[in-house]
């Protein structure tokens, strides 16, 4: 997990340099073409008949299309290139590689982070429509944490999830009985995240799908190291273990709850503030 935290960061680290070079030019890019489109204009009105060899150039150019479709592809680059920084920031947020040590962070941006960055699995496929995030954030404090192990949690619980709803992505999805009380069950496979204070110093972090679910047997298992219920190569079994792990280190509690046909949520429970003298024995454990 921490080579992954260092090639996440280096690869954002990377892309973040050239990205604002452009970004940053294309401001300017965009002002001297408007600049020369606005010159062009003023030339075509005040010698609307050009000699033969300008128009035969402006129409081997398709000069009406390009003057109009120039300011387009010129807007369409500063919105990819801004989405693309969204991204980098996303990367870095969710390695926190430069808060390697134990800080206050908060949660809600954390999720948002790795929701992000797992937006292509959740968009619409040509076997199964788009799957749904329903977020209800709580009014949560900043919380202690190792911020990028926490992150590396909503990960695995989250990429679960969106395996979970594939695999039945085309059988009828069924009223679920184990969402949060404002959730609304749906035909169309989604999400529930759901964030709150449940005492003094500890926050919980629900997260919900209206998928297949599971038995008793395997939900026992789930984070026992190495188990899987994936097709050979789908899987290691090791991310809800490693998951399970973080959390405890952290003092808190990881529970899975769900039945077949009722979906699966999972409750994550941290606290808000850290014991040192407890860390500091589940640091060396």
């Amino acid at each position: 997990m921490s080579s992954l935290g260092q090639l996440v960061a280096g690869v954002a680290h990377e892309i973040n340099n050239p990205v604002n070079f452009i970004s940053g030019n294309l401001s300017y890019a965009n002002a001297y073409a408007l600049d020369l489109l606005r010159l062009l204009q003023l030339y075509q009105e005040h010698y609307p008949q050009p000699p033969a060899a300008i128009q035969a150039q402006a129409e081997e150019i398709d000069l009406v299309f390009l003057l109009e479709d120039l300011p387009k592809i010129l807007s369409s680059m500063k919105v990819g290139a801004d989405r693309i920084r969204e991204i980098v920031l996303s990367l870095r947020n969710f390695s926190r590689l430069d808060e390697a040590e134990m800080k206050t962070v908060d949660i809600h941006e954390g999720i948002d982070s790795t929701l992000l960055i797992l937006q292509n699995r959740l968009k619409a496929k040509p076997d199964r429509s788009g799957i749904q995030i329903v977020k209800e954030y709580g009014n949560l404090p900043k919380v202690e944490c190792y911020a990028g192990q926490i992150n590396q949690v909503f990960m695995n619980i989250l990429t679960n999830a969106i395996d979970a709803l594939e695999a039945v992505h085309c059988s009828p999805f069924a009223v679920r009985g184990n969402k949060p009380s404002t959730m609304n069950p749906e035909e169309s496979p989604t999400i529930w995240i759901r964030t709150s204070t449940v005492q003094p110093n500890q926050v919980r972090i629900q997260i919900a799908d209206n998928g297949p679910g599971m038995t008793e047997e395997v939900s026992s298992r789930l984070f026992d190291p190495f188990f899987t219920t994936k097709p050979v190569g789908s899987g290691t079994g090791l991310g809800m273990s490693i998951s399970y792990q973080i959390v405890d280190k952290h003092n808190g509690q990881l529970k899975c709850i769900s039945a077949p046909g009722q979906g699966a949520e999972f409750l994550i429970e941290i606290p808000i503030e850290q014991q040192k003298s407890q860390l500091l024995v589940n640091q060396e454990v």
